[in-house]
């Protein structure tokens, strides 16, 4: 399935690999570099699934989940938290505000393509 997937990440090798990975499976990208750009983008192009940091600049991933959620326009979508944050406690955190998946960083090559395959729906068996 040829999947439209946002990647909202600051990180510029976090999001080369996410980008890299992801465009290897035909997948249509799109980039954005803080949590402001991430809602105009998930608004204006109504990906199938969104990747978002949590530490992002202007807005953090939290707040880009409770924007999109208390949005009329939001057509609903997987949000997956991709994040380096890893204490006790982030998981039910980010799943409690509203992401759907929760994966850390560094991702892992061999794994994160199957990871989000997971979380895109099954594709039409005409």
């Amino acid at each position: 399935m040829n999947a439209r997937i946002l990647i909202i990440e600051d990180d510029p090798p976090s999001a080369e690999l996410a980008r890299y990975l992801l465009a290897a499976m035909q997948h249509t990208l799109y980039l954005a570099t803080d949590g402001e750009r991430g809602i105009e983008l998930a608004l204006q192009e109504s990906p199938d699934l969104i990747l978002c940091d949590l530490q992002i600049p202007r807005i953090d991933g939290y707040a880009v989940v409770r924007s999109l959620q208390g949005n009329p326009r939001w057509h609903r979508v997987p949000i997956i938290a991709v994040t380096a944050l890893s204490m006790p406690g982030d998981l039910e955190r980010a799943l409690g505000c509203g992401f759907h998946g929760y994966l850390t960083k560094p991702i892992t090559p061999g794994t994160f393509a199957g990871q989000i395959e997971a979380f895109l729906p099954a594709p039409d068996q005409g």
